[in-house]
């Protein structure tokens, strides 16, 4: 089938000659990392740094349009990658992706690997975000009408994407989607939505669920298709933008890492009486029920003015290709995160990631100018657990000052409180019976944090700047108080010279903490590089010693254990 797929585009391409307007458009993103042991840090126990040194990953993507077909064909590479599994390689090279496209008087055909998404997300959505090794790509096809300007619908059904291969269960949907202007001449609008999908389960994913079940002493009613609905809206008035959508997902079997169950083994004692003996304890069980997601946005924006409102509330909207695909593998759907994305190093060190089996909370937003050179904002988050316990609360204000293009200072606080037992199943925990699993000692349930930054940017020359960072994240949980600085050269148009520290500040009285708190005490995380940029190509080297921690990219977040080393990064856009 690759055969063919190279072939047949190759072909495709060959012909363009014989068209008045063809067009062939393409990228390569390519990443290579040299591995180096260092106990101090933990850089340790992987396979790259006990054995294989080094790991790669390169996309080569070709798009060629013609003949009113849009057709595209990528070439995916990963040599010892621990993109996949951060603590695991992974190596497989091959076509990760294909498709072919074509709109036909109103009709909207596609086969191939798509992507796609229904409303939010929330649903249904094919996407891809390759930091974190996400491909979710529906390899399938998908047509669609277009009725008018203003309303549309859309079916598709296939597999998901999995590396070079795909998953057993069978994915099928589609959505209705239109857009209302009453009066033309006024801004008031609606843009209705109604989507559903559904996943049918493989044989053998239906077996393993069944064994699993009858594991814990349960015989429920395991059903091989699952279904899903929402309905959005986006209603816009005047200044004002709301957007709000709503899902439910039927019965369907999920892992469930926070629920423990407890083994019971019956004995009929001589005397008649029964003695039930604990034989086993299990900590992250499948468990069959229902799920229900919300979430609304409403947003303000005026002339020097934006506020935006956010809030959810979801219960038990974990769905994936089958239940025991976990972390960011496998999943249909995509949950907005209900907390702003830190982009400076240590505000952005304890970031939560979506809980699917149950959160509620929300999130505000606002910016006001109050001048043209000077700007404050402000973001408040709160999340909790459906029964209540706190998960993450962030209030961080902002000021920004600018003169002209001269230079700029933004100066930033954050106030954090972060419930790492639930985020990173980091806990203190003296109760064996206690919920949650994989305990490291030396663990508060929360980090509560004080983080002031600034950064500064000056502009010697239009062609030559200057930009600085200043972090520090105070607290005395997980490893405690840490500082960072960095300096970054810009010489424009072509390079880009850094060099940054991340030094970890010693425990006053260590002695009276948990070796496992004070491990990095005294250390220093330094990281330099260059970026060379000419035109649409960009090339990057830079050595670099990083603390465990949690990554995010796109609103997704894991966990990633510590790195040292060389890294170099290609992109190329042709």
């Amino acid at each position: 089938m690759t055969l063919f797929v190279l072939f047949a585009f190759t072909a495709l391409i060959s012909l363009r000659a014989q068209t008045a307007a063809p067009r062939i458009t393409g990228n390569l993103q390519s990443n290579a990392n040299f591995f180096i042991t260092d106990p101090k840090i933990g850089a340790v126990g992987t396979p790259q740094y006990d054995n294989q040194k080094f790991g790669a990953e390169s996309w080569l993507a070709l798009h060629y349009s013609n003949w009113g077909f849009d057709m595209g064909l990528r070439f995916d590479l990963f040599n010892n990658s621990n993109l996949l599994n951060p603590t695991g390689s992974f190596t497989g090279e091959g076509i990760g992706r294909w498709y072919v496209h074509k709109e036909i008087y109103g009709f909207d055909v596609s086969a191939g690997y798509l992507y796609d998404q229904i409303g939010s997300g929330i649903l249904f959505r094919a996407y891809e975000e390759r930091a974190l090794m996400i491909d979710n790509a529906l390899y399938g096809v998908r047509a669609g009408y277009r009725f008018n300007e203003n309303w549309k619908i859309k079916a598709f059904t296939g597999r998901q994407k999995r590396q070079f291969s795909t998953y057993g269960a069978v994915i099928r949907g589609g959505a209705l989607e239109g857009f209302i202007q009453p009066d033309s001449t006024k801004n008031f609008s609606i843009a209705p939505g109604f989507g559903a999908v559904a996943r049918t389960a493989d044989r053998e994913t239906i077996s393993r669920v069944v064994s699993e079940m009858r594991r814990y002493q349960r015989r429920d009613s395991i059903k091989y298709n699952t279904y899903a609905f929402t309905l959005y809206n986006t209603l816009t008035a005047g200044n004002f933008t709301w957007f709000v959508e709503g899902a439910y997902k039927t019965r369907d079997v999920i892992f469930n890492e926070f629920e423990r169950l407890v083994i019971y083994d019956t004995t009929y004692l001589p005397n008649g009486s029964i003695e039930n003996i604990r034989t086993d304890t299990i900590t992250g069980i499948l468990v069959n029920t229902d799920g229900h997601m919300f979430y609304t946005s409403l947003s303000y924006a005026t002339e020097g003015l934006g506020i935006t409102v956010e809030a959810k509330y979801t219960k038990n909207f974990r769905f994936r290709t089958d239940p025991f695909q976990i972390g960011v593998q496998g999943q249909i759907n995509y949950l907005p995160p209900l907390a702003r994305q830190n982009t400076f190093r240590l505000p952005a060190r304890f970031a939560p990631n979506t809980q699917e089996l149950g959160e509620t909370g929300y999130q505000f937003d606002i910016r006001y100018s109050l001048s043209k050179r000077a700007t404050i904002g402000l973001n408040l988050s709160d999340i909790y657990r459906l029964d209540g316990r706190s998960l993450y609360r962030e209030i961080a204000p902002e000021f920004t000052y600018k003169k002209g293009r001269k230079w700029q200072l933004l100066v930033g606080l954050q106030f954090l409180k972060y419930d790492i037992s639930t985020y990173q199943f980091k806990d203190d925990v003296e109760d064996e019976d206690d919920v949650v699993p994989w305990v490291r000692r030396g663990w508060q349930g929360y980090v509560d944090a004080f983080t002031p930054y600034v950064e500064g940017l000056y502009r010697f020359t239009p062609r030559r700047s200057l930009r600085a960072e200043a972090q520090y994240l105070l607290t005395d949980d997980e490893f405690g108080s840490w500082a960072f600085l960095l300096a970054e050269v810009g010489l424009a148009p072509h390079w880009l010279i850094f060099v940054s520290d991340m030094y970890k500040v010693p425990h006053v009285n260590a002695e009276q903490y948990e070796p496992e708190k004070t491990k990095y005490d005294g250390l220093h995380y330094p990281s330099f590089g260059v970026v060379y940029t000419h035109r649409a190509n960009r090339f990057s080297l830079a050595y670099v010693k990083q603390v465990e921690g949690i990554n995010c990219a796109g609103g997704i977040c894991r966990y990633e254990p510590t790195f040292h080393g060389v890294r170099l990064q290609l992109s190329s856009t042709f």
